[in-house]
């Protein structure tokens, strides 16, 4: 409960703050958060919610499971041998450093506004961490203890695991980045290549000046991007209880 208070005080004290200051606005583009809040109820506690917020959610968690899967098992394998390290080096810096939105335009062409070109928009963007961060977990692994597993003939998936779960806070972190890379890419690629989902739906509303309505649909982004964040620390916490045990660091964060 501690810990939950100190999540929560902060962003209350800052809605408190943000309510009082805004009450008086009478700037159409900063309306009072009040009418924001009730803006926020009527769109997103409707039939907008199935059309337009479950699609985003489908495609948010299938291009991160996508980018998940393509991160973890190339990661591994350029971290756990140095012949795909060397061949991948090259690669790997472009890539890395190339952003995902530039895409939009070419998978326009090629493949157009369906589903598809918005999972390769996120996975191209979201992979990158899990892969980075899976490689050094993998490269770091402890050497001693895969000497001594060899010594005892333990079998060469065993030996895997192991290093895997070694390096396991460290996919834990790339995971963790990924995640608030796969949301902002979700809502790029719906604003500018989708005729639903939220990031469309915001759009919509600043083109028809419902000003109200679209500061609700960032909003709903921001509390969706803080449930998820707290959600994956909730997983990843329960998920890497041995290494804070390992570390000596068996107490609660704040």
């Amino acid at each position: 409960m501690k810990a939950l208070g100190y999540a929560l005080g902060l962003p209350a004290v800052l809605v408190a703050a943000w309510w009082v200051a805004s009450d008086g606005s009478t700037n159409v583009f900063l309306p009072p958060l009040r009418t924001i809040v009730e803006a926020f109820g009527d769109v997103w506690f409707s039939d907008t919610f199935v059309s337009d917020v479950v699609p985003s959610l489908w495609r948010l968690a299938a291009g991160y499971a996508i980018a998940l899967a393509a991160g973890v098992v190339p990661g591994f394998v350029i971290g756990r041998w140095a012949v795909p390290r060397a061949l991948t080096g090259p690669l790997l810096a472009y890539f890395r450093v190339l952003p995902a939105p530039v895409l939009i335009p070419v998978l326009l062409v090629a493949v157009g506004i369906g589903d598809a070109t918005k999972l390769i928009v996120i996975t191209v963007g979201a992979v990158w961490p899990i892969l980075l961060n899976t490689a050094d977990g993998v490269r770091a692994a402890d050497e001693v203890g895969l000497e001594t597993a060899a010594a005892y003939r333990l079998p060469r998936r065993t030996r895997h695991l192991l290093v895997l779960r070694g390096a396991s806070p460290q996919i834990f972190a790339g995971a963790r980045q990924a995640l608030g890379l796969s949301i902002i890419l979700m809502v790029v690629s719906e604003m500018l290549m989708s005729t639903d989902g939220l990031g469309f739906t915001v759009v919509q509303f600043q083109r028809s000046f419902a000003i109200p309505q679209m500061w609700s649909g960032v909003l709903l982004i921001g509390l969706l991007g803080f449930g998820l964040a707290k959600l994956f620390e909730l997983v990843e916490r329960r998920a890497l209880r041995w290494h804070r045990g390992h570390t000596g660091q068996l107490t609660e964060r704040p």
